[in-house]
């Protein structure tokens, strides 16, 4: 029979991380037509998430674990699970069970009807503040509107992605990685399923908003360089408007006689015109950042221990 893999990226989630297996478990075990196997991604936690996950392993044979030498972070996590997953479908769930595994057959009924990624599109996010919902719908439509490709909104990390979509989410290297931006970059033929997302059952959210900003400047970055054109654009303006402005004050003077204006004008010039040379420089500042980052080859992440040695994709590329 064919194995399904259950990725679940962990930090922290001592709490939550038995309830999930046996939740899970209970729905897996109703699909008798495949094997199925948890790979549990240790991404650094400071508790006992480690512990607990070995001692499930030791009671049950279908848990694989791989323990991160330090916090890399959810994209990261994801990633070193598909380098050493070889099933032949994998599903991303978070251990807080905010994700319901009740939609684990409908999703793989749909895979065997052909689709490649079979994605959970929320309807209904319970526990998250109405200023989380609307600054989340503000930002996906920017980015809609900047990119060359469509990212999906209120769509999140649990899905079914097929054997091919792993290994060409995998061919990617970058360390900097914007997981949702990928999963539509790659392409393949896609399914939605709706649903409500409940809140979470255990344990406290890792996302907190300045977390939040750093990946929406990491969506926006790498996958459009419409904020460069916005910055030349911008700079082209302003120096017509100084241009324009120069010519006024010319004028003024030799035909009128007026003198020219003073101080506070020339320290309103001034200021203005380097808050415009310093938001560009920012904007290019961010790319030349990823750029530097990047070509330094590092490896995106380091394995402390792990039970699984029977394939790992890295060592493959």
């Amino acid at each position: 029979m064919k194995t399904i893999t259950i990725l679940v990226p962990c930090y922290n989630e001592k709490s939550g991380i038995e309830i999930f297996y046996s939740t899970v478990k209970k729905v897996t075990d109703t699909i008798s037509r495949y094997n199925f196997e948890f790979l549990f991604v240790d991404d650094g936690s400071k508790d006992e998430t480690l512990h607990i996950i070995k001692k499930l392993q030791h009671k049950n044979r279908d848990i694989f674990y791989i323990s991160l030498s330090r916090n890399f972070g959810k994209e990261i996590a994801m990633l070193a699970g598909m380098d050493h997953v070889s099933s032949s479908a994998v599903i991303i769930m978070d251990a807080d069970l905010q994700d319901p595994p009740s939609l684990i057959p409908q999703m793989i009924s749909e895979w065997e009807g052909g689709y490649f990624d079979v994605y959970a599109k929320r309807l209904h996010r319970s526990g998250e503040t109405w200023l989380k919902k609307s600054s989340s719908k503000i930002y996906y439509r920017i980015l809609n509107k900047l990119s060359d490709i469509s990212i999906l909104v209120d769509v999140g990390d649990f899905r079914l992605l097929d054997k091919k979509c792993i290994e060409a989410l995998c061919s990617m290297r970058e360390c900097q990685r914007y997981t949702k931006g990928l999963f539509s970059w790659i392409g393949y033929k896609k399914k939605a399923i709706l649903y409500d997302r409940d809140s979470r059952k255990t344990g406290k959210t890792k996302w907190n908003y300045r977390k939040l900003i750093h990946l929406a400047i990491d969506g926006i970055t790498s996958f459009s360089t419409v904020p460069l054109h916005i910055s030349s654009w911008l700079g082209f303006f302003v120096s017509l408007c100084a241009f324009i402005y120069m010519l006024y004050i010319i004028f003024k003077t030799l035909i009128h006689g007026d003198p020219v204006p003073g101080y506070p004008s020339l320290i309103a010039i001034i200021l203005f015109v380097g808050g415009v040379q310093l938001i560009v420089l920012g904007i290019m500042g961010e790319y030349l950042g990823k750029m530097f980052n990047e070509s330094k080859h590092r490896p995106a992440y380091l394995i402390v221990e792990s039970n699984i040695d029977h394939f790992s994709r890295v060592n493959k590329m």
